[in-house]
């Protein structure tokens, strides 16, 4: 199975590096440079927001295709805030919604999710099986998890989007964009955060960044075997 893994920022992809004995090498490819792990994983330091994140891994998306070698799946993977009691700090989530949370209008009546008004979509779902089988390998919790282009901080914006996404256990800032990419190019896309600081008021001080990297290497040791068993053809099941 040929997977690509796009996380935001290299520290990101070097806690995914770790989880693999071979230390990989680099390929470069037009605007992007992957790191090639043996058994078909490549990862990819995407960039911060949706923007960057789609437009990279479009582009290695595209490389693959053209190479002849198209990817079975795209992972969105790395650091994220958890919305609490459900998604301590350390924790780990799994996407079964991938859902951009601020693309829409503000009307007097409050926010519009683009899809109300009338065009494109606002979630992405990744294969309910693949799902199940990676919250089983890696103990991640499965829910929803939130797309912004900036980071929730204020407990009242924490608040207003668990009132608009009761589902949702986490936030990041790529994961919808990565899913853009994938659907564009027909691949089914899986997002696994490891939870570094709660949603809500900012203190940088309370953000336990180092502890997160750790938990997502840890995850990636226990899914390989959970992506490469699963089935492309269930991909579709919801």
């Amino acid at each position: 199975m040929h997977l690509l893994v796009a996380t935001a920022v290299p520290v990101e992809r070097d806690a995914v590096a770790r989880a693999f004995p071979a230390p990989g090498a680099e390929v470069s490819r037009p605007g992007i440079a992957l790191h090639r792990l043996p058994d078909g994983w490549d990862l990819l330091a995407a960039g911060v927001g949706p923007a960057l994140a789609a437009a990279s891994t479009a582009a290695a998306l595209t490389a693959a295709a053209l190479d002849g070698t198209p990817y079975d799946l795209v992972v969105s993977a790395g650091i994220g805030g958890g919305f609490l009691p459900d998604a301590p700090v350390g924790s780990l989530v799994v996407a079964d919604a991938i859902t951009a949370a601020d693309l829409g209008a503000e009307t007097a009546d409050g926010f519009l999710p683009v899809t109300d008004l009338g065009f494109g979509t606002v979630t992405h779902h990744p294969p309910a099986p693949l799902v199940r089988a990676v919250a089983e390998a890696t103990g991640a919790r499965p829910g929803t998890v939130l797309t912004g282009s900036t980071v929730t901080g204020t407990a009242a914006r924490a608040a207003l989007l668990r009132e608009r996404h009761p589902d949702a256990l986490a936030e990041a800032m790529e994961g919808f964009g990565v899913a853009e990419a994938a659907a564009a190019h027909g691949v089914p896309v899986l997002e696994l955060r490891a939870v570094s600081n709660p949603v809500g008021p900012r203190d940088r001080a309370a953000w336990r960044i180092g502890e997160a990297l750790t938990a997502l290497t840890d995850a990636f040791g226990k899914l390989a075997p959970a992506l490469t068993s699963w089935n492309p053809h269930e991909r579709h099941d919801r």
